[in-house]
């Protein structure tokens, strides 16, 4: 819904303009000042249609809105919208053979760019490709191939293989299990392979799992990454990004405690939740807001009949999308509105790089709902592993049974959902580690994502990162 509120506002916009409204570099024009004036303001008929929404707490939304049915709810509008945007697809394409680079195309291309907004803002439920370019070790370039090392039907473990290049310090990247796939960290893979023999947890869509594959909890997650750790073997390195920080550490704690000869020789912890009563943000304070009871009503939605794991329960991806959406709406607003000039000013990089960018945000995975609500009770409702509480399978974890895994946790300046100083916790947990073992990283001038990509993750944190794996190697 926030989605289609956007691109009615894109619509808008471009649809309101003259023959010389937008500017176009092939006419080599200046950005027109009531355009400007109109995004400065924000008082267009469509843009006041879609601000409201972003004033509201995400949570007053789905309260709202929140119905057993939600996810039939959903589904029927998208297929509704299906042909729609089929037919929006097919007039982008068509639109395409004519010469919009023309001057006197200005119209076309406008048209072109209100139809390839409109396709666009479809939400995905497939993983996209990871794609990777080859990789050059010392001065020879080797492609990067996919194989599965381990499957079960919640995941696969991938390696990505690099044939014939030499012995490289193995690391498993464990991927969040919170809405996107693994291929959000497409861009911490690429930087890895260089130096690293990279494998990744590849989450499957929950709602492709068939309900006879049974339940997946909080301690089914952690097995999973002690499963990934044993198949690797010994001397592996663990990173977890974002919100496996807390099973990843109390998989290193139950792997140590039970002395398991694959324990890894390094766990790096990048903007985790390890502790969110520290520095809480607007998504630590919507946990405690309301009792898991809630979430369980509000959140939780039942697979529709036409997907394999039909009938099971989950926290659907298009929700998580849009409560990411609302935190940021004027953000993706201004974007999609910005796009419709890229396209038809003609500016093909970065138009480029928002296509990359929204094609990625809007492929989502749906939750087993038992992950998510044990998530939210354990992690930021009761925070169990930071009381020293949690358990696995029964028995307490106790991060300060690790011994021989050094430690590196990293954090951004402007996380606006892993605060500072809540990843950083897991050092004081791990009180059986001397201080050589352990060590932090707070990255000046980036946000939650910029932590693992971008040209800071590879200019400025990737090098901590490395002399960390090869330290303990």
């Amino acid at each position: 819904m926030l989605l289609m509120r956007s691109v009615a506002s894109v619509m808008g916009e471009a649809l309101s303009r003259g023959k010389a409204s937008i500017p176009y570099q092939y006419a080599g024009l200046g950005r027109n000042d009531r355009a400007q004036r109109m995004e400065d303001s924000g008082k267009s008929i469509f843009y006041d249609m879609a601000r409201p929404v972003a004033g509201l707490p995400f949570s007053d939304v789905v309260a709202a809105a929140g119905t057993p049915m939600i996810y039939q709810l959903y589904q029927a509008q998208a297929d509704a919208m299906a042909p729609m945007r089929q037919m929006a697809k097919f007039a982008d394409t068509l639109l395409h053979q004519m010469n919009l680079a023309s001057p006197y195309a200005l119209g076309w291309r406008q048209a072109a760019a209100v139809c390839e907004t409109m396709w666009r803002t479809e939400v995905l439920h497939e993983r996209p490709a990871f794609g990777f370019r080859p990789v050059t070790v010392g001065n020879q370039a080797f492609t990067v191939t996919e194989e599965v090392l381990r499957e079960t039907p919640f995941y696969s473990l991938l390696h990505f293989r690099k044939e014939g290049a030499p012995r490289q310090p193995r690391v498993l990247v464990v991927a969040p299990m919170s809405g996107h796939f693994a291929t959000l960290l497409r861009n911490t893979v690429q930087t890895l392979l260089a130096d690293h023999d990279v494998f990744i947890t590849d989450w499957k869509n929950a709602r492709e799992v068939p309900l006879a594959a049974g339940a997946f909890g909080f301690d089914d997650y952690t097995d999973h990454v002690i499963d990934s750790l044993e198949a690797i073997g010994p001397g592996a390195h663990v990173l977890g990004v974002c919100q496996p920080a807390v099973p990843v550490l109390a998989a290193v704690a139950v792997m140590a405690q039970q002395d398991n000869i694959a324990a890894p020789r390094s766990m790096t912890l990048m903007a985790g939740p390890v502790d969110t009563r520290v520095s809480p943000t607007k998504v630590d304070h919507l946990a405690k807001q309301h009792p898991i009871e809630w979430f369980e009503e509000k959140l939780i939605g039942v697979v529709p009949w036409k997907f394999k794991g039909a009938n099971r329960h989950v926290y659907p991806g298009f929700l998580q999308l849009g409560s990411f959406i609302a935190m940021n709406f004027d953000r993706h607003l201004r974007a999609q509105v910005t796009q419709c000039r890229n396209i038809v000013g003609g500016d093909v990089p970065k138009a480029e790089m928002h296509r990359h960018f929204y094609d990625e945000y809007l492929s989502v995975m749906d939750l087993p709902a038992e992950f998510f609500l044990e998530t939210v009770k354990r992690v930021f409702q009761d925070h169990d592993l930071a009381r020293g509480c949690l358990t696995h399978r029964g028995e307490l974890v106790d991060p300060g049974a690790i011994r021989r895994t050094a430690v590196l946790t990293v954090e951004g300046e402007r996380d606006d959902i892993c605060g500072i100083g809540q990843t950083m916790s897991a050092l004081d947990l791990c009180s059986g580690l001397p201080a050589t073992m352990k060590s932090h990283h707070l990255q000046t001038g980036v946000g939650h994502y910029g932590v693992f990509s971008g040209s800071h993750w590879a200019r400025e944190i990737y090098p901590k990162v490395r002399a960390m794996i090869e330290a303990t190697n």
